[in-house]
């Protein structure tokens, strides 16, 4: 089924009543089965299958939809989960991005290939670790910051499971 008729479909009686969930459902689908790399090619890529959106209407589901977009080493893309644990080939490969990682009495500090250090910062606050109260990160340094009461030398462990690391 292609789909604008699933579009139809979703209306019912009233075809134009849903067209919201329609056109969500086809950004989630087109998201889960194509790399998409900006909201330009997102709009071409659904107009190819019947839905017509504006990029401004694409830009709200996509927040609404809490689409990322992660820096890869192979270019920015949207992605409709974050990165989890769960990712491991992902983790392992941004992992391999990591050149160093030190701690201290207040931070970790973790150095990366120049570019890198948002996405691997962002693949940390989204592992959810309850060790870890957040990440700042420039070109190539990310400082993590222990949660109340936590060493950083646990957080640094567990950072480097996170990305299947023993010693970056």
């Amino acid at each position: 089924m292609r789909p604008l008729d699933q579009v139809r479909r979703l209306g019912g009686k009233h075809p134009g009543k849903h067209p919201k969930l329609a056109r969500q459902e086809a950004i989630r689908r087109t998201l889960r089965t194509k790399k998409i790399t900006s909201q330009q090619e997102l709009v071409e890529t659904l107009r190819r299958d019947g839905i017509a959106a504006t990029q401004a209407t694409l830009s709200r589901d996509l927040a609404e939809l809490g689409v990322l977009r992660v820096s890869r080493p192979e270019g920015a893309v949207y992605e409709l989960e974050a990165v989890s644990a769960q990712a491991a080939p992902q983790l392992l490969e941004l992992g391999e991005t990591i050149l160093s990682l030190a701690d201290n009495e207040s931070l970790v500090v973790l150095r990366t290939r120049p570019g890198m250090a948002s996405a691997v910062a962002l693949a940390i606050d989204n592992a959810r670790m309850p060790e870890c109260l957040g990440t700042l990160a420039g070109d190539d340094t990310i400082f993590a910051t222990p949660a109340r009461s936590v060493p950083t030398r646990r957080l640094a462990q567990r950072i480097q499971q996170l990305f299947g690391r023993e010693h970056p």
